[in-house]
């Protein structure tokens, strides 16, 4: 566990322990060939609906 300041409030402790939670998650990968497929699949009508196929 790591060291808590003494002047720590209960909501702060606690907003530290959830990001400590969430960075202990597994990320989804960056880059390469999965992110040009997520972008290509959001890009395709979402802002322009008439111009998709």
């Amino acid at each position: 566990m790591t060291t808590t300041p003494p002047d720590e409030t209960p909501i702060q402790r606690a907003l530290r322990l959830k990001q400590a939670a969430l960075d202990a998650r597994p990320k989804p990968p960056r880059g390469g060939k999965f992110q040009r497929q997520r972008a290509a699949a959001a890009a395709t009508g979402s802002s322009k609906p008439w111009m998709a196929r």
